[in-house]
């Protein structure tokens, strides 16, 4: 049986991917899976939009993208989102869940 993964869409010139927030966590950053969404965990009340300029700050941190590059179009006041990523594969958002595996033996 496959692991289960975040629902993530290619589109010209990168991907869609569900997220799930959690505001107000004591430490920033991406925490596996709620469901088929990526969670991201962010310290930043969810007030003024404050939590999701965190969001896409931690996402595009992660992925190694500029902030410009992520969106929210989704979601706006919930905690359910859809992200939009320019310059993003489906495969770089897989990885964030599921981190390729050392081929080194380490002999």
């Amino acid at each position: 049986m496959a692991a289960p993964s975040p629902r993530v869409t290619a589109r010209p010139g990168g991907v869609r991917v569900s997220v799930h927030v959690q505001p107000r966590a004591r430490h920033p950053g991406i925490d596996g899976l709620h469901g088929d969404a990526l969670r991201v965990r962010v310290t930043a009340a969810p007030v003024d939009g404050a939590a999701n300029d965190a969001v896409i700050a931690t996402i595009a941190a992660a992925l190694g993208r500029p902030r410009g590059a992520v969106r929210v179009v989704a979601g706006h006041s919930a905690r359910a989102k859809v992200l939009e990523i320019d310059g993003c594969d489906v495969t770089e958002v897989l990885a964030l869940v599921h981190p390729p595996h050392s081929t080194a033996s380490g002999d």
